[in-house]
């Protein structure tokens, strides 16, 4: 038994020693970085669960198999944090025991110089005036030790670089910083997308509710949220004569946890007191009214996604749900929303993105929307499983329709165009562990600089009196790491500290 014990500390003890090595922490850390390629390529359940469902569609074989390698939850996956974890306790044990040894360098005094000076790959013979004192004083920057020899010298031992090794730990350290911070973002972290348009009755609160879509950490919950609410005020565009966009601004009414107004562009968030406001998108949302055969009017304001961000042709839906008091006899028109038509020729596509022709082309439908039967579908798209089995159908054909004109329908039903308000997709971030992750990468780079700049030396100098008022100076030197400027700093050093008309015997091998 006692055999079988001793074989299993030995197995330990070696694998522990392999997963603390600084060679198994570079391999983790090259095995993290391939571990988020998947995160890139494919879309994530958190992010973009719709294109997640869209892949799924397109890739039937393939999409499958993705899912359960976790392709599509990439970060939280089983795998990523087995990675994760494992460079975490890597970084610890290979730093903890390089802390223990530096602390211990830096406190240990430097060892007295060696009997045979001229082993060393710098030396120097020569003679000096100065005594140990002045010797000490003119190795400024240098830990040095004086130590009086039994035979009537004297040695003066120096030591510099300790820089590296405080380098190389700041840098390890600052790594398990930002893990630590990308964990605390993880856990203590949520976000949040949705489309806002402009108007008081358009504003909203932040509840999972309201969003159209939102990945709260493992540590939030819907009831963590905090209490603001958001209004568009305003959103103001500007693009170049060949349509290229220029500046964006947008302008929020926050309530709630805080009162204010303030601004937001492209790289420019809202910053709330508890999350942030980043503008991902924007667009046109047409004004519709429609008046029933009877005379009850509802009013709605739809917003059409671009399909070509670089002009704004948008397509999107308006529907009237509850205009007629019957399932069956619902009202929706779909179709494409133009910002600048062609004077002549068809209209299919606008030719610049700011408003300067707006055209707005719907088609008619009524029947059953299929909203009511507790299935989930998209706002900006009308269903299309009630269009084929025939629950939804198109009446007539459609129109195009200037701000201001009105349809009348064939049931004496009437709809009007009465404009636009612009929209924005916005997306509402909290990250507590953003400040300990920039803390971090600071310090990574801080003791990357200073690993690189640090160079490990020891000079001894060993000064022996003649009895004529000068000593016999004879000194030493040893770069402790690769250090190709080593011999040019003992040369200074030496004249320095040495007398001019010193012997040049030996002086460097």
């Amino acid at each position: 038994m006692k055999p079988l014990l001793t074989f299993a500390s030995v197995k330990l003890r070696n694998g522990w020693r392999q997963l603390t090595s600084m060679r198994t922490a570079l391999v983790l850390l090259f095995l993290l970085a391939l571990a988020a390629i998947p995160g890139s390529v494919f879309p994530q359940q958190n992010i973009k669960p719709e294109a997640v469902t869209r892949y799924l569609t397109d890739h039937p074989k393939l999409g499958p198999v993705v899912a359960r390698l976790y392709g599509f939850e990439v970060f939280s996956s089983p795998w990523f944090a087995a990675i994760y974890l494992l460079l975490f306790t890597s970084l610890v044990g290979c730093i903890l025991p390089r802390s223990r040894d530096h602390a211990r360098a830096l406190l240990r005094r430097v060892p007295d110089a060696p009997k045979r000076l001229e082993r060393l790959p710098a030396h120097h013979r020569g003679r000096t005036t100065l005594g140990a004192a002045e010797v000490t004083a003119r190795l400024r920057g240098w830990r040095t030790v004086t130590r009086e020899q039994a035979d009537g010298s004297v040695t003066v031992a120096a030591e510099r670089g300790f820089l590296k090794e405080s380098g190389n730990l700041v840098f390890h350290t600052s790594l398990i910083v930002v893990l630590i911070g990308v964990a605390l973002g993880s856990m203590g972290g949520w976000h949040a997308n949705r489309i806002l348009v402009q108007g008081e009755e358009q504003a909203f609160c932040d509840t999972v509710q309201q969003f159209d879509d939102y990945s709260l950490g493992t540590a939030v919950g819907a009831g963590d949220l905090p209490p603001f609410c958001l209004e568009l005020t305003g959103f103001d565009s500007k693009y170049l004569e060949t349509g290229e966009p220029s500046a964006f601004a947008g302008y929020l009414s926050v309530t709630g946890s805080e009162t204010r107004t303030g601004s937001f562009s492209v790289n420019h968030p809202l910053r709330l007191k508890d999350a942030n406001v980043y503008l991902l998108g924007h667009g046109y949302a047409p004004i519709l009214r429609y008046t029933n055969a009877q005379g009850k009017q509802q009013t709605t304001v739809a917003p059409f996604l671009p399909t070509d961000n670089s002009t704004l042709t948008s397509e999107g839906v308006a529907t009237f749900p509850d205009a007629n008091g019957d399932r069956k006899k619902q009202v929706a028109f779909s179709g494409l929303y133009i910002p600048t038509a062609p004077e002549t020729g068809m209209i299919a596509q606008s030719i610049f993105p700011a408003e300067r022709n707006p055209r707005l082309m719907l088609t008619f439908y009524r029947g059953d929307l299929g909203i009511d039967e507790g299935t989930p579908s998209s706002v900006y798209k009308l269903n299309q499983v009630n269009i084929a089995r025939g629950d939804l159908k198109q009446v007539g054909e459609g129109k195009v329709l200037k701000v201001g004109d009105s349809w009348t329908l064939d049931d004496g039903s009437k709809l009007e165009f009465l404009g636009t308000r612009p929209w924005v997709a916005l997306s509402l971030r909290h990250d507590p562990g953003e400040p300990v992750v920039l803390g971090g990468v600071a310090f990574v780079l801080i003791g990357l600089m200073l690993s690189l700049a640090g160079k490990r030396r020891r000079v001894w100098v060993r000064l022996t009196p003649d009895g004529t008022g000068s000593s016999l100076l004879e000194a030493g030197g040893l770069a402790r790491s690769d250090y190709p400027g080593f011999d040019d700093e003992f040369r200074a050093l030496m004249d320095r500290i040495g007398d001019s008309d010193r012997e040049p015997v030996d002086a460097l091998r």
